[in-house]
């Protein structure tokens, strides 16, 4: 008999495929205005803005060293599916340019419209037994070990970054609006992502 509290594969692959496009989308939204993120994400945009270097190739080799740890933590499943995840995100971001345009995306709406896609694709990634690779894997190692929200913990991170993003970047308004849009994104994990609510893995 099927175990109802768990995800069969077909309902895995959609959630990551879904968790993935989502999280592809918010970045090419947060790219689009100049914005910058935290976690993982950020330091590849913050890395692509100053180098040129497309942000999907960027992301996929900075996440590479994490995988050992999510395998010694979390097993081989979880570093399986965060592996297809960031891979999925990367080629998606990769192809965004010839896929999606925006004509006219006010800086406000756009950061919370990205806080909210993106809080909306991690979630889906969390709740398949996915992440997207480097610090959301040690927020959720610490959310196990200590009941701290995976949300709050990724916001401390990303002050670190937002930091040496004020000290690089010039334009100041933009990284206050990119940090707006950070936090939607850790409200939006840390109001909705309760694994003593959700049970299914």
């Amino acid at each position: 008999m099927t175990d109802p509290a768990r995800h069969s594969l077909f309902e895995d692959i959609q959630g990551i495929a879904f968790g993935s496009a989502m999280a592809a989308f918010s970045v090419t939204i947060l790219t689009h205005l100049g914005l910058i993120t935290g976690q993982t994400a950020g330091l590849a945009v913050l890395i692509s803005y100053l180098t040129g270097w497309s942000f999907g190739i960027v992301f996929f080799v900075i996440n590479l060293p994490f995988y050992w740890f999510g395998y010694r933590r979390f097993g081989l499943a979880f570093t399986v599916k965060t592996f297809c995840a960031v891979a999925l995100l990367s080629v998606l971001n990769l192809l965004a340019p010839d896929w999606i345009a925006f004509e006219r995306l006010n800086v406000a709406a756009g950061a919370v419209l990205f806080g909210m896609v993106c809080g909306t694709g991690l979630i889906a990634l969390f709740r398949h037994g996915a992440s997207l690779g480097g610090v959301g894997i040690v927020a959720l190692a610490v959310q196990d070990r200590w009941g701290w929200r995976a949300g709050w913990v990724q916001l401390g991170f990303d002050a670190a970054l937002f930091g040496l993003a004020l000290a690089l970047l010039p334009d100041w308004r933009l990284i206050a609006w990119s940090a707006m849009g950070a936090l939607v994104v850790n409200s939006v994990i840390a109001i909705n992502h309760r694994r003593d609510r959700y049970i299914a893995t």
